[in-house]
């Protein structure tokens, strides 16, 4: 799709509504029916949009990705809406009533404060990228508070805004951009242009170095459901600070400077800490709220000897112990009756499919085996979750 313009005709939206949910599948069958009538590339543009609309909803939800519109890159690199929505609360929050987007791509973001009752100047250099984020403010009736502009966001200005949010881009020509000056914008000129205004958001990469994080930021990890989605530097909240915040909630773990937690055996249970939690090397304010310690010192694995509930990391109680050793996790495995088995590795190189292969679970029972180091060893842990 290199042209957004026929598929916002009517004959181009009743096409939209002709194809929607259309299986992969059943696409052939239905291209050929509807080019009887309609352009072959009108009726492939529809088909296309279908496609991304589909694959949209695991980020954006089926009642605003039906509505919505789409480019491969967008749907790849566009922000979950719930993480969207938790950001534009926070500046919603501190008081910002207008927000400059930079980089605004499909317009996701933009949407999310939009929603949040914030204006927002949404801009991208990509001319069908620009149309999209356009397009996607008027579907959700959003336009009256959005505006989309096709620049390059170093060109423009952003005085008068009271806050500025900057998602450069984070893949090239061959794939993710570690480097934080590779990015396009680099993040040095966003952390200039962070300067501009009172407040700033600007999205980075979640394996950004702390080392990287400009003085004055807050750094700020971001998990939904478990999965870390995005790390956050804040400009005008909390110089120096660090924070893990995990959605649905948000529940979030603001770090206190603590020392590394102490190695001590491995007790009765196990707790593994959310990605975020990892990321924002807030490990030792994990451990701390259990009342534990770590199974290695390079292992980001907590254990204790009592339960603590803790939204900040996921329980197991142990019930084995074992060297690395394939055939004793077989029989045990076997008498335990053990046929769905969770693999779970951390200082391991072995594959958790590789396992499985090779202890062959069978049973009516389930287990989780970590595969780990507890003091520097190669160690099975046994157990299951809480």
């Amino acid at each position: 799709m290199n042209d957004l313009a026929p598929l916002l005709t009517p004959e181009g939206r009743a096409l939209l509504d002709a194809v929607r949910g259309t299986a992969p599948a059943d696409e052939l069958a239905v291209a050929t029916r509807l080019r009887r009538d309609h352009p072959a590339g009108l009726v492939s543009a529809a088909l296309g949009q279908a496609r991304l609309r589909q694959r949209a909803e695991a980020k954006f939800g089926a009642e605003d990705a039906g509505r919505m519109f789409f480019t491969p890159n967008g749907v790849e690199q566009s922000t979950r809406a719930s993480v969207a929505a938790y950001r534009a609360g926070r500046l919603r929050d501190l008081g910002v009533a207008s927000v400059a987007d930079l980089c605004c791509g499909i317009g996701g973001d933009a949407i999310a404060l939009a929603r949040a009752g914030i204006r927002v100047l949404a801009v991208d250099r990509d001319p069908l990228t620009a149309a999209v984020a356009r397009a996607n403010a008027e579907a959700l009736g959003l336009a009256d508070l959005i505006e989309v502009r096709e620049a390059d966001v170093t060109e423009v200005g952003t005085a008068g805004y009271d806050a500025v949010f900057v998602d450069p881009a984070r893949r090239g020509g061959r794939g993710r951009i570690f480097d934080p000056e590779a990015y396009s914008p680099p993040l040095s000129w966003a952390v200039r242009a962070a300067g501009t205004a009172p407040h700033a958001a600007l999205k980075v990469a979640p394996g950004i170095p702390h080392e990287a994080v400009p003085d004055g930021a807050e750094a700020e990890w971001i998990s939904d459901g478990g999965d870390v989605k995005e790390a956050v530097l804040w400009f005008g909240t909390a110089p120096g600070a660090v924070r893990a915040t995990l959605l649905p909630g948000p529940r979030t773990l603001l770090g206190r400077g603590l020392p590394d937690p102490a190695v001590r055996p491995v007790g009765r249970y196990l707790y593994e800490p959310d990605g975020a939690v990892i990321r924002s090397h807030l490990v030792a304010e994990a451990a701390a709220a259990v009342g534990g310690g770590l199974i290695d010192a390079t292992i980001a694995y907590i254990t204790a000897d009592e339960l603590h509930p803790t939204p900040f990391a996921t329980p197991y109680e142990i019930t084995d112990r074992l060297p690395f050793n394939v055939k004793k996790l077989k029989a045990l495995l076997r008498q335990r009756e053990v046929g769905v088995l969770t693999v779970k590795k951390r200082g391991s190189a072995v594959e958790p499919e590789e396992l499985r292969r090779k202890v062959k679970p069978q049973g009516p029972n389930a287990a989780t085996v970590f595969l780990t180091r507890v003091q520097g060893a190669p160690t099975m842990l046994v157990g299951h979750p809480l």
